[in-house]
């Protein structure tokens, strides 16, 4: 276990990178030809990502008993939207995927810029008074490169290997895809169950109950709001229901690396990691909503 602590970080950082490897080896030219053909669906989930996540977010913790800490933890959660399982997720529920992965890919390019700004606002916000609020700082420039390091790169890298090698990549991208969510599930679960001495979290049940109705909100309001944003600017179903998973299900993992690597501060973890026991589920079940919800207004229609 104190072997697996002592990399846990590392082995985070990995899984990481091989998640955006997989979606570099998932991009074609028709996803990046998606940027100037639909601008307008793409600009309405990149502001509801950038803006209504965190506002959400900060209306949810503002005047709950969270400890400060775990405040910061749901804040970071919500500046960490999209990644590659959202766009699996679309997938599933008929989105317009080459919508979702045009959403990740900007968003990885934003967040470079957003997450050290955003963070540190938070952190002044929420720890203001606290003893360690001088401690905790997101230094901007060393977190852009280590930020653009696990994602751009390696989904560069997928990019080029695809590139290179055509559709005979896409046979290790298979192999990735049940890889990758076995490695991230074993290491939520240390991360979850773990104490802090050891690189884990220490969460307990009262973490749980405190964290549940947040993450869980979080997750649900992010998804109806982001559905129903499109709605005024005359988006299609599937691009609303697109952009809904995008915002909705957040990138776990980038904000587990956030929490434990840069700040250091294991309490910022706990809100990504009772996120992770739900979102999947939540996510599919509000998608499964908001369908049955349009056949029924199509039926009354009819």
């Amino acid at each position: 276990m104190d072997l697996v602590g002592q990399h846990i970080n590392l082995i985070l950082n990995i899984v990481l990178a091989m998640i955006m490897l997989g979606l570099g080896i998932s991009l074609r030219k028709e996803d990046f030809k998606q940027l100037f053909d639909q601008p307008k669906p793409l600009a309405i989930g990149l502001s509801a990502q950038m803006l209504l996540l965190p506002l959400i977010a900060f209306l949810l913790v503002y005047k709950s008993n969270l400890a400060p800490e775990l405040k910061v933890g749901a804040m970071i959660l919500s500046v960490c939207p999209g990644g590659i399982t959202s766009n699996l997720v679309s997938y599933f529920v008929k989105g317009n995927v080459a919508l979702a992965v045009s959403l990740t890919v900007s968003n990885a390019f934003l967040s470079l810029f957003s997450i050290p700004i955003m963070i540190n606002v938070f952190i002044g916000y929420f720890m203001k008074g606290s003893d360690i609020q001088n401690e905790v700082h997101l230094p901007f420039l060393s977190t852009m490169i280590e930020i653009f390091a696990i994602t751009i790169v390696p989904a560069g890298i997928g990019m080029l290997l695809r590139y290179r090698l055509g559709k005979r990549i896409l046979e290790f991208q298979k192999v990735i895809h049940i890889l990758l969510p076995l490695l991230l599930l074993l290491v939520f679960t240390f991360k979850f169950l773990a104490g802090t001495q050891s690189g884990g979290a220490s969460v307990t049940r009262m973490d749980i109950v405190q964290l549940t109705p947040i993450v869980i909100g979080l997750n649900v309001l992010s998804m109806f709001f982001g559905y129903l944003i499109g709605t005024p600017f005359g988006l299609s179903f599937k691009n609303r229901i697109t952009i809904s998973v995008e915002v909705g299900l957040h990138n776990t993992a980038l904000a587990l690396l956030i929490a434990s690597q840069k700040l250091g501060v294991s309490a910022m973890e706990k809100p990504a990691l009772v996120y992770a026991l739900f979102s999947f589920f939540v996510t599919f079940f509000v998608a499964w909503v908001l369908m049955r919800l349009r056949l029924y207004r199509l039926k009354k229609r009819g």
